[in-house]
């Protein structure tokens, strides 16, 4: 029995030590640079609304200078699918310029992302954005791995399939405290800012 509700335990203490540091879109306090996590994208570099959501939520904090740039960070499974390039064009459409746009193209998964913000982009300090479900577990990495950061919440909208997101969560949850423990690099830590293709 304890087994079974161990995973659900461990996301409630995780989001109870990371309540404090989510804040709204209009009242989070300044940061060097805001990290936005990958998603979904489709035909034709479309993004799907909980990505789109939370580019729009960093475009935000950037226009309002609440941030100095933006690190977009996805998966790139081939020439085909690349979230973060489809993440650095939709912030190009709507008015950030280039300079201002960090593009990781191996952020596969959350550890990845917060690992490489730390290990290899040399970030010290962040706001993370994503939904609400999803930024306790992002704020926890980011926290062991020694990225200071807060969360901003980018819900703009019910999103289709939130049980199964939460209920995902909790998994996942419980496998970040498996990848903080281990700390192994990630796979693609050779693409570094110099070889990302702008």
């Amino acid at each position: 029995m304890i087994i079974v509700f161990m995973p659900f335990g461990w996301r409630m203490l995780v989001h109870k030590q990371t309540s404090a540091m989510i804040y709204d879109v209009h009242n989070a306090p300044w940061r060097p640079v805001a990290v936005v996590y990958g998603a979904a994208i489709f035909r034709g570099n479309r993004l799907s609304s909980i990505l789109r959501d939370r580019m729009d939520t960093a475009i935000h904090l950037y226009e309002n200078e609440v941030v100095a740039a933006i690190l977009v960070s996805g998966d790139r499974q081939d020439d085909s699918y690349d979230e973060a390039r489809a993440m650095a064009d939709y912030a190009r459409a709507h008015g950030v310029p280039e300079d201002d746009i960090i593009i990781d193209q191996a952020g596969k998964r959350t550890y990845d992302t917060c690992y490489r913000a730390r290990n290899t982009f040399n970030l010290e300090s962040a706001i993370l954005v994503t939904q609400e479900f999803h930024l306790p577990r992002a704020l926890f990495t980011c926290k062991q791995i020694g990225l200071e950061s807060i969360g901003v919440v980018a819900d703009r909208r019910t999103y289709r399939g939130s049980n199964w997101y939460n209920f995902r969560e909790t998994a996942a949850t419980m496998i970040a405290l498996y990848d903080i423990i281990r700390q192994t690099p990630p796979t693609f830590t050779n693409i570094t800012p110099d070889t990302l293709a702008r």
